[in-house]
């Protein structure tokens, strides 16, 4: 998933981008609300965190403007100020969810993760399609009960096909939520990714679900439930 960080102390921004690419998010870093408005402008963001005090253009105002532009990214708002007049001015300026500086990595992440699952109908943030299993918390995949060894990109790649199921999701899709800016792609790199996770998840299994819709991109094929009777 592919997350902005918009964030002017640069010890606390380059700390922050290193812990989320080591957690398999692909970041783009801004130090100041008019870059952090161009990035956000720019691409399709899964999430957005978003320090309140900016030069150039502050995180109130940028939330303010990113929602009247209809961006409806999820934002985590980050502050030092700890006054509810201001996690109050933050919500109401559009921003998902806030957090007092200085906070406890684990908590950030734990917030990344209940904002990307908000819109899920299993609100214990796991994904699942068929027999495959993807757990984001625990950074486990299984398949018919038995554990599959991903990559950090593979399992971004994938957790990125189980959010959207049954969409076709172009090569061009992937490139922007599961690589970053700095990323210099070749032109078969997104193939080569795929073909990675099929030997994995696939090819061992009888169900196929990864599909490939030649000349468009790949679907991740989810089963539909049977309601009980």
């Amino acid at each position: 998933m592919r997350v902005l960080l918009v964030e002017d102390n640069r010890r606390l921004n380059l700390s922050l981008k290193t812990s989320l690419i080591e957690d398999g998010y692909a970041v783009d870093a801004a130090f100041d609300g008019e870059e952090g408005e161009a990035f956000a402008l720019a691409a399709p963001y899964d999430l957005i965190i978003l320090d309140v005090m900016l030069p150039k253009k502050d995180g109130f105002t940028l939330c303010r403007e990113l929602r009247a532009g209809r961006i409806k990214t999820p934002i985590l708002m980050l502050t030092a100020r700890d006054a509810v007049d201001d996690r109050v001015t933050g919500l109401d300026s559009g921003a998902d969810d806030y957090l007092v500086k200085p906070f406890a990595l684990n908590e950030l992440r734990a917030r990344l993760r209940a904002l990307l699952r908000r819109d899920l109908d299993d609100k214990s943030g796991l994904l699942e399609a068929a027999d495959l299993l993807l757990d984001p918390a625990g950074h486990r995949v299984e398949r018919g009960g038995e554990p599959i060894e991903l990559t950090t990109r593979e399992f971004a790649l994938l957790e990125y096909l189980m959010r959207n199921p049954n969409r076709l999701i172009t090569r061009e899709m992937i490139e922007e939520h599961v690589w970053s800016y700095d990323f210099i792609s070749s032109s078969n790199v997104v193939d080569v990714y795929i073909r990675r996770l099929r030997r994995k998840i696939d090819e061992p299994f009888h169900l196929k679900l990864l599909e490939t819709v030649r000349g468009a991109g790949y679907r991740l094929f989810k089963p539909v439930k049977e309601a009980p009777r």
